[in-house]
């Protein structure tokens, strides 16, 4: 008995590597737009034709403002891209709060945006497999709580299906605790939080959006911290957004230090 429970659950351990290995081709790299970003990512930049989890910690998993504004950075670029050219972004929301204006600063043309408001979780995770498989579509977004390795698996069919690339925000829009999935499928899972901005040059008004960004997991590369902001946006007076990020601290590579400990006086 003890030798076939071995054996089971050797063969779970394999089928969950499985699920979990990224298999599909790589469509191209897009560079985050700085060397030091890049290097953390295999083939150094973030894959094409995949999809990738971008979450926020706190408040941030149930507004999902700085994982929002992060993931729309990088379809705008992904967007730029000559081979992109004539296809769209789908985003698919839970809570109907989308402001195409920001996102518009942000460098994502509103004009090559769909929204698309999803009933539940299951409608949200079946529209993004549909989008993704079908022509026209370079990128979707996806807001959702979790994705299992099933969904995961599923979503990667679909991205290879046309070489579209997946970019799952992890929001909770309405509250409450939700389901965390055991593991993931994704290529990459980020971590965003929201950053004081540094003034313009001109010293008025607030300068690009910044944000704490961690690379939680990389398969194929490794993880790291970085202070970045926006390049390129629409307050800088700039049209290219092919290199979505600037990087504006030297925190890469190197493990966050644990916040230290207080006691309490008497």
């Amino acid at each position: 008995m003890d030798g076939d429970r071995r054996n089971r659950l050797a063969a779970l351990r394999t089928d969950i590597r499985r699920l979990e290995r990224v298999t599909g081709p790589v469509r191209g790299r897009l560079s985050l737009g700085d060397p030091r970003l890049d290097s953390a990512l295999p083939g150094g930049g973030l894959s094409l034709g995949q999809w990738h989890e971008i979450g926020g910690e706190g408040a941030e998993a149930e507004t999902g403002a700085a994982p929002a504004a992060f993931a729309a950075r990088l379809a705008a670029a992904l967007l730029a891209r000559p081979d992109q050219r004539g296809r769209s972004a789908v985003w698919i929301l839970r809570r109907d709060d989308l402001f195409p204006p920001g996102l518009a600063s942000l460098g994502l043309p509103a004009e090559r945006l769909v929204g698309v408001c999803a009933r539940d979780e299951a409608e949200a995770l079946g529209v993004a497999e549909d989008a993704l498989a079908s022509p026209g579509v370079g990128v979707v977004l996806a807001e959702v709580g979790a994705v299992d390795l099933t969904a995961g698996r599923r979503l990667q069919l679909a991205c290879e299906a046309r070489g579209g690339t997946g970019l799952v925000i992890l929001r909770r829009p309405f509250g409450g605790g939700g389901a965390t999935a055991g593991g993931t499928a994704a290529a990459t899972c980020w971590r965003v939080a929201p950053a004081a901005s540094a003034p313009n040059l001109g010293g008025l008004g607030l300068g690009p959006p910044r944000w704490h960004l961690r690379l939680a997991r990389s398969r194929g590369g490794r993880s790291g911290a970085w202070l970045v902001e926006a390049a390129g946006t629409a307050d800088e007076g700039e049209a290219d957004v092919a290199h979505p990020l600037r990087l504006v601290a030297e925190l890469g590579d190197r493990d966050l230090a644990a916040p230290a400990a207080f006691s309490a006086a008497g």
